[in-house]
């Protein structure tokens, strides 16, 4: 069962914080907290928090699991409020500056947990329909090939 965590309004540029998320995406969490906890980017410290989080919303969520085989299913970064101030320029301007930020939203699962239990019912399920296409589709060509050499013959002669 997949636990979320969500930072929002987090005041640094999307662009900066997707280079993390980039990085940790798909990664197991201790592997992905290791990374975060060396890396010199700003962004790096509020984002391992996130991480850490997203572990303590997990084990909430499945009480006595083991969370050594977690990874980071996803993780998605928005942007959000941009706050606008002036910046004085020559004869008597102003420069526009923008100060972004942005919503990190963060999902953690289990690496093939029990995901795969359910796929494997219904590719078993599935299997007799393919046969019964297949059925189909051999009859529909019997009766539709003698209908095209038809049609070619009536084509040739005009």
């Amino acid at each position: 069962m997949e636990a979320v965590a969500k930072l929002n309004n987090y005041p640094t540029s999307p662009r900066k914080m997707r280079l993390l998320a980039d990085l940790i995406r798909g990664m197991k969490v201790d592997k992905a907290l290791a990374v975060l906890d060396h890396n010199p980017k700003h962004p790096a410290v509020p984002l391992r928090k996130l991480v850490l989080s997203a572990i303590s919303n997990w084990k909430q969520k499945n009480e006595g699991a083991d969370e050594t085989a977690l990874l980071v299913k996803t993780i998605m970064v928005d942007g959000a409020r941009v706050i606008k101030r002036m910046r004085p320029a020559p004869q008597g301007r102003g420069y526009r500056v923008r100060k972004l930020s942005n919503h990190v939203t963060l999902v953690v699962d289990i690496a093939g947990g029990s995901a795969k239990a359910p796929k494997a019912a219904v590719v078993a399920a599935e299997e007799p329909v393919v046969e019964k296409k297949a059925a189909a589709k051999k009859t529909a060509t019997k009766t539709a090939a003698p209908k095209k050499a038809a049609t070619k013959k009536d084509s040739s002669t005009k």
